[in-house]
C-alpha cells in the first residue's frame, strides 16, 4: 500500500505541471493560433522563476513557500511576455504559426544557456531551496486521500486545481469563453459581431504563456535540484496531452494524469515488486511513456475534434 501511495504521490508531481501548461495550449488553440512553442516558454518561464528563487533565497525573512509563489509569479508574468512573441509574429504580422513557435523554441534554449553562463560560469543555476512539504495541515489526516495528494505534496496541486476550476468557468461559463472558442470555430462570423479577432486571439496567446510559464517553473521545482535549459520534451508532451483531451478542460487533467502515470512508471518500476520480479530490462519501461503516448494518440486522433480555424492565418475582410 505504501508503494501505491508513493506511486501515486508521484504521479500528481508531474500530471500538474503537465495540466497547467495543456490548458494554456488550450486558450491558445481555441482562438485558432498553434501553439508550439510551449516547450520553449516552459523553459523561458522556468529560467526566470529558478532566478528569482536563486537571488532571493538569501533573504531570510522569506519562507520557502513564499519564494515558490514569487517564482510562479516571475515565471508567469516572462512567460507571457516571451508569448508574445508568437502572437505579434502570427497574428498582427500573419506569420506561419508553425515556424513562429518553433523560432521561440530554439531561441528560448540558446537564450537562456547563454545568459546562464555568462552569469553563472554554467548552464546550471543552483538553488538551495526545496519545496515540498511532508504534510499539509489538517488535510493529511483524510484516510487514502490525505495520504495520496497532501503528502509529499507541492503547493503546485492547489495551484493547478484552481487553474482548472477557473479555466472551465473561463471557457464555458463567460462571454469571454464563448468570444475566443468563436475565434478558433469561425472568425469571420466572429468578426461579423464586432469581435477583435486580432486582440482576443493575441489575449488567447498571451494567457498561453502564462501558464506555460507557470508550468515551466513548477515542472523544474517539483521534479529537480537545480535549473538546466531543458524540460524533458514536456512542452511537446502537453500537445499530445491537449490533442488527448479534445480540447476540453476536464479531459486534458484526465489525460495528463493518464500521461504522468506512464512517466512514473517509466522511472518507478524498480520500486514495485510485481514489475521488477518480471525481470524486463530497464529500458523497455524507460520507453513506455512514449510507446503509450504514440499508441493513445494513433488511436483517439481520428476522433479529436480540434477547432476548425486551427492554424488558419485570420485576414480581416477575406474569406
Amino acid at each position: 500500500m505504501i508503494v501505491f501511495y508513493q506511486v501515486m504521490q508521484a504521479t500528481f508531481v508531474v500530471a500538474i505541471p503537465l495540466m497547467i501548461v495543456a490548458l494554456g495550449g488550450l486558450f491558445s488553440e481555441r482562438s485558432g493560433v498553434t501553439n508550439i512553442a510551449l516547450e520553449g516558454i516552459m523553459i523561458f518561464g522556468a529560467f526566470f522563476g529558478i532566478w528569482a528563487v536563486q537571488v532571493l533565497e538569501v533573504n531570510q525573512g522569506l519562507s520557502v513557500q513564499m519564494l515558490y509563489v514569487i517564482a510562479v509569479v516571475v515565471a508567469g508574468i516572462t512567460g507571457t511576455l516571451y508569448s508574445m512573441l508568437h502572437g505579434y509574429a502570427s497574428i498582427y504580422m500573419k506569420s506561419n504559426q508553425i515556424i513562429s513557435a518553433t523560432a521561440l523554441n530554439l531561441f528560448a534554449i540558446a537564450f537562456v544557456t547563454f545568459i546562464a553562463r555568462t552569469t553563472q560560469g554554467g548552464s546550471q543555476i543552483q538553488y538551495s531551496s526545496r519545496f515540498i512539504i511532508n504534510r499539509f495541515p489538517v488535510l493529511h489526516r483524510i484516510p487514502v486521500i490525505g495520504d495520496i495528494f497532501f503528502r509529499q505534496m507541492y503547493i503546485s496541486l492547489i495551484f493547478g486545481i484552481i487553474f482548472l476550476i477557473t479555466t472551465i468557468v473561463v471557457m464555458y461559463k463567460t462571454r469571454l469563453g464563448l468570444r475566443i472558442r468563436a475565434c478558433g470555430e469561425n472568425p469571420h462570423a466572429a468578426d461579423s459581431l464586432g469581435i477583435n479577432i486580432y486582440r482576443l486571439r493575441f489575449l488567447a496567446v498571451s494567457l498561453s504563456g502564462l501558464l506555460a510559464g507557470i508550468g515551466g517553473v513548477t515542472f523544474m521545482t517539483n521534479t529537480s535540484t537545480e535549473y538546466a535549459p531543458t524540460v524533458a520534451g514536456f512542452g511537446f508532451l502537453a500537445i499530445a496531452v491537449l490533442i488527448f483531451g479534445n480540447w476540453k478542460p476536464h479531459f486534458i487533467a484526465l489525460a495528463a494524469i493518464f500521461f504522468a502515470f506512464m512517466r512514473v512508471l517509466g522511472s518507478y518500476y524498480s520500486n514495485i515488486p510485481f514489475l521488477r520480479e518480471l525481470g524486463i530490462p530497464r529500458d523497455f519501461f524507460r520507453m513506455t511513456p512514449y510507446i503509450a503516448t504514440i499508441i493513445v494518440l494513433a488511436i483517439f486522433s481520428k476522433s479529436s475534434r480540434a477547432p476548425k480555424a486551427l492554424g488558419q492565418i485570420y485576414d480581416q475582410g477575406r474569406r
